[in-house]
């Protein structure tokens, strides 16, 4: 499939486009990433020309439908169970059982969730240190095609590259050769459409006691960064932590949460008041 030509003046329009409506930030440098995955949805959908493809996403009608089609094909979906699960366990560990033996409910959500794989990982620590019906989970991605394969409980055998010991059996089984997540553990995740960008959307105020929206921010621009951090941080309770991935930091945002590492794994809590 050919690719159709992408001047600085429309990667401009296109990009802005999109990281309004997913966040997703295109610079400069992605021209050529971004012509063909441009080109292939606009031909599929019967225009030889970006620029009127544009046209259409922005001014016809179907524009938004399709627009969400096109955002959903360029989300990334990278994501394996038991991934950086340092942090999962010292979230579990030292902050939720704490919690949940001090007699609370605590309320966890995995903003950004993709196919699922984050936090049923989180449900099988919870549920081996036995508390996991003691914990709220809730997940949350911009994606319905994701969030309906994580709720289907059917993965691939790439998310299994990190699996430790003893989950295979337990947790997961192979059906027809693919892996499958049982139903008792799927059944205490609750799963929810949402676009970070939308912070209208978010849980209410005060309501979570731990928020994971891990190697989500480095697709944003900073202002965007800024502005979904403020409002996972509103999400909180004070008190609650924010853990975003090992490769990230929130430091240059100036957030008014408190970095601490724990056992190697880095949090943001929001103070008392």
């Amino acid at each position: 499939m050919s690719t159709l030509p992408l001047s600085p003046q429309v990667l401009a329009i296109l990009s802005m486009l999109i990281e309004q409506r997913s966040g997703l930030h295109y610079g400069p440098e992605d021209r050529d990433l971004l012509a063909e995955k441009l080109s292939t949805r606009a031909l599929e959908a019967g225009f030889d020309s970006l620029l009127d493809y544009y046209y259409y996403l922005r001014y016809d009608p179907k524009g938004p439908e399709t627009l969400d089609s096109l955002v959903e094909a360029l989300l990334v979906h990278e994501t394996y169970f038991f991934r950086e699960p340092q942090a999962l366990e010292v979230l579990v560990d030292e902050l939720l059982v704490p919690e949940v033996r001090a007699g609370r409910k605590p309320r966890v959500w995995c903003a950004a969730c993709s196919t699922g794989e984050e936090p049923l990982t989180l449900a099988m620590l919870l549920d081996s240190r036995g508390v996991l019906n003691d914990v709220s989970i809730l997940a949350t991605d911009l994606s319905s095609k994701a969030l309906e394969r994580a709720k289907s409980g059917e993965h691939n055998l790439r998310c299994l590259r990190a699996l430790p010991p003893g989950v295979m059996g337990r947790w997961l089984d192979m059906v027809d050769g693919r892996p499958r997540v049982r139903p008792d553990l799927m059944a205490r995740v609750e799963w929810r459409q949402l676009n970070l960008v939308d912070t209208a959307g978010y849980p209410e105020p005060g309501s979570c006691d731990a928020v994971l929206c891990r190697n989500v921010l480095i697709y944003f621009q900073d202002d965007t960064a800024r502005r979904v951090v403020d409002g996972l941080t509103g999400a909180l309770r004070p008190g609650g932590h924010l853990v975003v991935g090992t490769s990230e930091s929130l430091m240059r945002f100036g957030t008014a949460l408190r970095c601490e590492e724990r056992r190697g794994a880095f949090f943001y809590s929001k103070a008392d008041p």
